[in-house]
C-alpha cells in the first residue's frame, strides 16, 4: 500500500501536465520556466504524506501551483530590485559580453544565446542587438527605441541578468 499515494500522485501529474504547463506559462516569462515550475509541483505533491487524506487532489496540485508561483514571482521581484543599474561595476560588465564556458564550440553557444535572446521581450532584445552588434551609444539606441537612455540601461541589465540565468541552465 506504501505505493499507492505516489501512484495517485503520478497519474495526477501526469493527466494534467499540459494543464499545469498552461497555468504557469501565463505567468511567467519563458516557457522554459513554466516546465521548471510544473516538475517543481510534482516533487512538492511526491512529498505528501497522506495523498489519500486529499479531499480533491486536483484542487490541491493547482493550490501548490498558484503557491509556487507567487513564490516564483517574489524571488523574481528580489532579483530585479537587488539589479541596480546604476551601479558602476555594473554597468562596466553591461559593456563586455559575459563570457560563458570556453569549451563549448562557437555553434553550439550561438545556437543557445539565440534561445535565450528569444525570450526577452522585443525592446529589449532590440537594445541587447544594438549594443552588442551594432556598438551604438545608451542615447543612440534610446533614440532607435523611443525608450529613456536610463530604459536602455534598464533593459540591458534585464537582459544581463536573463542570459547569465539561463545560459547557466542550459549548461
Amino acid at each position: 500500500m506504501p505505493q499507492a499515494p505516489k501512484t495517485l500522485m503520478e497519474r495526477l501529474f501526469t493527466e494534467r501536465y499540459g494543464s499545469l504547463l498552461a497555468f504557469f506559462g501565463r505567468r511567467v516569462r519563458a516557457r522554459s520556466e513554466a516546465a521548471d515550475l510544473a516538475q517543481e509541483v510534482y516533487l512538492r505533491m511526491l512529498r505528501v504524506n497522506d495523498a489519500e487524506a486529499i479531499r480533491n487532489p486536483e484542487g490541491y496540485l493547482f493550490a501548490v501551483a498558484s503557491n509556487l508561483a507567487k513564490e516564483h514571482a517574489v524571488l523574481e521581484r528580489r532579483r530585479a530590485s537587488a539589479l541596480d543599474i546604476d551601479d558602476a561595476e555594473g554597468d562596466a560588465s553591461l559593456q563586455t559580453l559575459p563570457a560563458y564556458e570556453k569549451e563549448l564550440d562557437d555553434v553550439q553557444r550561438s545556437s543557445r544565446l539565440h534561445t535565450v535572446l528569444a525570450q526577452l521581450s522585443p525592446k529589449c532584445r532590440a537594445a541587447v542587438v544594438l549594443q552588442y552588434a551594432e556598438g551604438l551609444t545608451y542615447q543612440e539606441i534610446a533614440a532607435r527605441l523611443d525608450v529613456s537612455p536610463h530604459m536602455v540601461k534598464k533593459y540591458l541589465a534585464q537582459a544581463l541578468m536573463h542570459c547569465r540565468r539561463r545560459m547557466a541552465r542550459l549548461g
